[in-house]
């Protein structure tokens, strides 16, 4: 499903958050947004699942306006994990990932045998099988990440939404998250931190900073040393990987003798 934000903006207690954000995401596309923290990202985010309405700008899901959409029918249609995913109640693994198929129940309709066999299939994918009947409060923050991922899959969205999906987890389960990703629906707008992962996991990647969307490309166009010196006010190198060819940022730990400021002339020699 084609997802379009149009000049996004939002606006919290007069300042504002989010100001002309304008992204496409295509069908079977992985698109990333990178940033320093504070830049927008989650707040971008939240304005695609609804649990914040923007200031101005449109989103659409295909050619329909998200805003008119009912919150039954466009939870059918986006699945989201955030920051704030969790649990407050100790239902068992099992059950809080049969709470994906809720948007299309009605009431307490049990799960169809069809709907079971999703359940077990996104327990099998995300390795927690064996934590079926174990309750969410008692797992480690990288069992309880896995199980709202299979959570949002059992959702079989068109769109899925990820705001760090990898924290808590471990290098295994990060890599094959982000390998899961392009089977996991149409469209993924994910949120990452670790450029690195950007780079091997998604198609295009914006970038944000101060509520602005800087630039959008490939990892190759938009992962270079002075955008991220001019972003993150970090110097680093840009090496080809030597398996897939994805940029693979380098970076040396600051020796305390010097701050690590954007380099302007660098980045004005790269866009010239």
């Amino acid at each position: 499903m084609q997802l379009r934000i149009a000049d996004l903006a939002v606006v919290v207690d007069g300042r504002e958050i989010v100001s002309g954000v304008t992204l496409e995401a295509g069908p079977g596309e992985v698109i990333g947004l990178i940033g320093p923290n504070g830049s927008g990202k989650s707040t971008v985010l939240r304005c695609l699942y609804r649990a914040s309405a923007p200031s101005g700008g449109v989103i659409r899901l295909g050619e329909r306006e998200l805003s008119l959409l009912s919150r039954r029918e466009s939870a059918q249609h986006i699945a989201a994990l955030t920051q704030e995913g969790g649990a407050d109640f100790d239902f068992t693994v099992a059950e809080v990932v049969a709470l994906g198929r809720a948007p299309f129940k009605h009431g307490n309709q049990p799960l169809t045998v069809s709907e079971q066999h999703l359940v077990r299939r996104a327990m099998r994918q995300l390795d927690i099988e064996h934590l079926a009947h174990r309750g969410i409060l008692g797992l480690s923050g990288g069992e309880r990440q896995r199980v709202l991922v299979a959570r949002a899959l059992v959702q079989e969205p068109r769109i899925l939404i990820l705001d760090e999906p990898t924290n808590h987890l471990d290098l295994r389960h990060q890599i094959e998250l982000l390998a899961m990703l392009r089977k996991a629906a149409p469209t993924v707008v994910v949120v990452l931190h670790d450029l690195n992962l950007a780079a091997a996991a998604c198609d295009r990647i914006g970038v944000l900073a101060r509520g602005r969307l800087i630039t959008v490309g490939t990892p190759e166009e938009v992962l270079t040393p002075g955008l991220i010196a001019e972003v993150f006010g970090v110097a680093v190198s840009v090496v080809e990987h030597p398996l897939t060819g994805a940029p693979q940022i380098l970076y040396a730990l600051p020796d305390g003798s010097a701050h690590a400021d954007p380099l302007p002339e660098t980045v004005a020699k790269e866009r010239t």
